[in-house]
């Protein structure tokens, strides 16, 4: 039995398999059945072809990475011959053929450990393991030896992604217990004995400490006689490079925990930094298994300094818990807070909205300020259409860089940042149960903090409580930006909230509040975000925004087809972010004429202009005590399936035709939508109309997007009762 490198779970071999993915494998076969499916594995760039890329894996098996599996387009690749990259293991067919897959971490670095894997072995090992470790050879009663992990060397390094500093330094922290009490300066003869001290040292914190909880207990050398120093002085971590060499008393919170295979290192955080601390029992055994991450504690070690970075050789370690647990977190806050708030709250253009949300355009962009200086993932969930898309892209435009400032790793604004599609603008328990499931996920496998979510043109209704109640249950932070008015429920579910009052709705668009919020995330980015709100105005831009848009070279004809470029591109492939291609046709064009967005916008307006051809040919007008109403049968009058979505043409219909009908209804197999300028409460409409058909099963499912939902059967009843009430209610 071994021991994982990352974990330390008992296993037979060097990894679990939870960790399995998390490390990179060095094939030493020669057959392509010797590799195993969803490893990764180091390779070597051998040339490309028109579909794909060809990769050595070890010295005699080649393998194919499709232009599909790219993240990217294959010509905008920059590998060369002979370059090493890492990729996944997909599939190795009967015939020898075998799927690479893109791996998005390419360095060895980026993983958190690096194995051989050697078909004439039983398991995967450490490359040292190949010749022996002369260091630990030596010493065959070091506790290191006893426990089969020896000492390590680069290639046994255990990262996290979430760690933003411990790829800098697990080379130090992960030798060989023996140093794990040694600084760089000691003569080999003495670590031994330095190794007997620290030993008796962690074992005497292990115990607990002197006093209320802080002073460190210390061994007193080589008798063994145990005496109660004097308390160290409380330090503020920023200040620990002045310190190296004294013994100093450090209180905050634990930002992770992970084992080596030496000590065990925790990493902590006040209010002005933050410190790897190692804390040594025996090699490759948990120190202090009851602190663990975002727990609160005091921390007495002696400052060292190796291979350039700080680390506290850690004497006591104890959980602080109430009144002095919360005497930190508060002082915690409040400099997180005083970091992370904008100084002033400057609209990015003359808005009487926005002037009004003042301080909740502070709070939003506070709250996500904070979760990036925390380390902490920022998910935007926003719906599928341009002005969701528009407003996701803002925070994104904003955060992306703070991201890259806060960590090392050149992938974290994969880890750090996401935006994630919903198909409409409810969030339900199918959306909840796969974002719970994804962080919790992230947290067990990388360590990671739970994440901020941001909704984004989307929760605004009840409908989608019962999907934050679910993240409130793992204390997941919630934000919303919306252009409608909030229902009361929903406010007091989330921790911050953007969205005007009701008098205020038809006047803004979620795009528009995004973009301020994004320019108080990240002042860096506000020239960048001035043609944003006139993006999402389908019809009556407000001055303000087209001069802001016109300054920043978007003319209204650039505005309309960046506009229908994106709300072309939100529908296709409606679940993903397409990060890289909205960005192109929101940022990068200018005026946009024949450019990118001339071009996609073109594709919108033909596909767009042909179905509404063909709605309008089959609308049926109906009249109620001169109240007139159109109705649209999509099922039997649209393609279901392609561009445009019912709820795009819908709008369309109806600003065309609201000089005629009052109302444009859509009634497919089992939902209806309801357009109108007259503001009609869809729960209302459901409420009345339930009366007559109680028995069809009749809901609002989208306050937002005015839509009902109803059991088929009785479709032709629920279609006259409800434009029955909505000629009643418009009239």
């Amino acid at each position: 039995m071994g021991s994982c490198i990352i974990c330390g779970k008992s296993v037979d071999g060097r990894i679990c398999d939870l960790h399995e993915e998390d490390v990179v494998f060095e094939f030493r076969g020669n057959q392509p059945d010797q590799l195993t499916v969803d490893r990764y594995y180091r390779g070597t760039v051998d040339g490309y072809a028109e579909f794909g890329v060809f990769v050595d894996i070890g010295d005699s098996v080649t393998g194919l990475l499709h232009r599909s599996e790219l993240d990217r387009r294959l010509e905008s690749l920059d590998w060369e011959s002979g370059d090493t990259v890492f990729v996944q293991v997909q599939q190795v067919r009967d015939n020898g053929n075998i799927d690479l897959g893109w791996s998005i971490r390419q360095a060895e670095a980026e993983f958190r450990g690096t194995l051989v894997d050697d078909p004439a072995k039983d398991a995967p090992y450490l490359k040292e393991d190949e010749s022996g470790n002369e260091d630990a050879a030596a010493d065959d009663d070091s506790a290191a030896d006893e426990s089969g992990r020896g000492q390590c060397d680069d290639t046994t390094e255990v990262t996290g992604r979430s760690e933003s500093q411990s790829d800098r330094r697990d080379a130090t922290v992960g030798r060989d217990a023996e140093d794990a009490g040694q600084t760089d300066e000691e003569p080999a003869e003495t670590a031994a004995a330095t190794t007997t001290e620290s030993t008796a040292t962690s074992a005497g914190a292990d115990t607990g400490s002197s006093g209320e909880g802080g002073a460190a207990a210390t061994s007193g050398g080589s008798g063994g006689a145990s005496a109660v120093t004097e308390e160290p002085s409380h330090v503020a971590i920023e200040t620990l490079s002045d310190r190296v060499g004294e013994t100093v008393r450090l209180e905050g919170v634990v930002e992770s925990a992970r084992q080596t295979s030496g000590p065990t290192v925790f990493e902590v955080r006040d209010e002005t930094d933050s410190v790897e601390c190692a804390a040594f029992k025996e090699a490759g055994v948990r120190a202090y298994p009851e602190i663990g991450g975002d727990d609160v504690v005091r921390l007495d070690g002696e400052v060292r300094e190796r291979r350039g970075e700080l680390q506290v050789e850690t004497e006591a370690l104890v959980k602080l818990e109430g009144d002095e647990r919360e005497t930190v977190e508060d002082r915690l806050a409040d400099a997180l807070r005083s970091q992370a708030e904008p100084d002033t709250v400057d609209p990015i253009a003359d808005d009487d909205v926005v002037a009004g949300l003042t301080d909740e355009v502070r709070e939003v962009a506070t709250a996500i300020r904070k979760a990036v200086l925390e380390e902490r993932p920022v998910v935007v969930r926003h719906s599928a259409t341009a002005d969701g898309y528009v407003a996701g892209v803002a925070l994104e435009r904003a955060t992306l860089p703070l991201v890259r400032d806060q960590h090392d790793q050149h992938d974290a604004v994969y880890h750090y940042f996401d935006r994630r599609p919903l198909e409409g603008g409810v969030y339900d328990m199918d959306d909840a149960t796969k974002d719970v499931t994804r962080m919790l996920e992230a947290r067990e496998r990388h360590d990671e903090k739970l994440p901020l979510f941001i909704f984004v043109a989307a929760g605004g209704t009840r409908e989608s409580l019962d999907g934050f109640e679910l993240l409130d249950l793992y204390g997941a932070g919630r934000a919303l930006v919306d252009d409608i008015e909030v229902d009361a429920e929903v406010a007091e579910t989330v921790g911050a909230l953007v969205a005007p009052a009701a008098a205020d709705a038809a006047e803004t668009t979620s795009s528009t509040l995004a973009a301020n919020v994004a320019a108080h995330v990240n002042d860096d980015v506000r020239d960048d975000l001035r043609h944003l709100p006139a993006v999402s105005f389908w019809e009556d831009t407000p001055e303000a925004y087209a001069e802001a848009a016109s300054d920043a070279g978007y003319d209204a004809e650039a505005v309309r087809e960046v506009r229908e470029a994106v709300a072309l591109e939100a529908f296709y492939q409606s679940y993903e972010d397409k990060r890289e291609l909205i960005t192109d046709l929101l940022f990068g064009e200018g005026d946009g004429h024949g450019g990118l967005a001339g071009h996609v916008s073109e594709q919108f307006r033909e596909k767009l202009d042909a179905e509404v051809e063909t709605a309008e040919a089959n609308l049926d007008t109906q009249t109620l005590d001169d109240t007139k109403v159109a109705v649209l049968d999509t099922d039997a009058f649209t393609h279901r399936y392609e561009f445009p979505p019912t709820e795009l043409l819908l709008d369309e219909l109806h600003r065309r035709h609201r000089d005629d009908v009052a109302a444009v209804i859509g009634v497919s197999e089992d939902e209806l939508h309801i357009r109108s300028d007259a503001p009609i409460d869809v729960r209302d409409v459901a409420d009345r109309a339930r009366e007559w058909v109680p028995n069809a099963g009749l809901t609002a499912t989208s306050a937002r997007d005015g839509k009902l939902e109803y059991i088929a059967g009785e479709r032709s009843a629920v279609l006259d009762t409800v434009i029955d009430v909505v000629a009643d209610e418009v009239a």
